[in-house]
């Protein structure tokens, strides 16, 4: 069994770099024609190369801020252009701290980088992929849905409206042949988990060596996890072998969590 996405487009967002990065990777190897989103044009274009260096496809990219409205309305008849059949949704993270640490304008970023641009391009999506009678929209979320995460309160609120999203979308398109699912990715070797391991090595005391060192030591598969392995369940998702996989949320955290439901 082999997963061929040929002849799909796949829109991946905040794909320079990181848990996008790994997706898009990915979705190349697995043959799809790949838009890479993100706001750094430098970035993206140093992204595509390491894609055409890796995989032999050079995927296309759409330059935009996906927390800025007026910057995605204009960049969005670019990727409608290219007609994407999947859609998967990554961002990157936002400020780390307390509750009590948090002023009304973080909240207000947050839900402007985590919610609003997934509901936006979901929803100028849409209408292709119902004409077509085929889709896949896929969000990464993360495993604080189930279980919060010490000082990433912003993260932990914000985030779990994705869940809302996935299960409310699935019921709605699910009969025009389009699934709605999301991954809730763990301890993934990024520039946002290094940020992380260095608030929180300041906060103790220690070195970041040690705070990354202590962060794996609660994970059962003791190792953080890869980019390219949210991409593998990605594609799967991507795939007509998950046709009948909708609404779900997926856990890949190595087997972090600790609740059964």
């Amino acid at each position: 069994m082999e997963i061929d996405l040929n002849g799909k487009v796949a829109l991946v967002t905040a794909s320079s770099k990181g848990i996008g990065f790994g997706v898009a990777k990915v979705f190349s190897m697995c043959n799809a024609s790949v838009v890479l989103l993100s706001r750094s044009e430098k970035n993206l274009e140093e992204a595509a190369k390491k894609i055409w260096q890796e995989t032999r496809k050079k995927p296309d990219y759409v330059v935009a801020d996906l927390s800025d409205e007026n910057s995605l309305k204009n960049a969005m008849g670019e990727i409608k252009e290219r007609k994407p059949s999947i859609f998967f949704f990554s961002t990157g993270g936002v400020k780390p701290g307390y509750f009590m640490e948090m002023e009304k304008e973080d909240w207000d970023k947050a839900i402007n980088l985590l919610l609003h641009p997934a509901i936006y391009i979901t929803k100028e999506l849409l209408p292709y992929m119902i004409e077509n009678k085929w889709g896949r929209i896929i969000y990464s979320t993360s495993t604080a849905i189930k279980e919060v995460i010490p000082n990433i309160a912003l993260s932990n609120v914000v985030r779990i409206t994705m869940a809302g999203l996935v299960r409310t979308l699935a019921k709605e398109v699910g009969g025009h042949g389009i699934t709605v699912n999301g991954i809730m990715p763990g301890m993934i070797k990024t520039d946002r988990i290094i940020q992380l391991a260095k608030d929180k090595a300041k906060r103790e005391g220690t070195t970041m060596e040690e705070a990354l060192k202590n962060l794996s030591a609660a994970i059962p598969a003791a190792r953080l996890g890869l980019p390219e392995e949210i991409g593998y369940v990605a594609a799967f998702l991507a795939s007509d072998f998950a046709s009948y996989i909708n609404g779900a949320m997926l856990p890949v955290d190595g087997g972090k969590l600790n609740s059964t439901l």
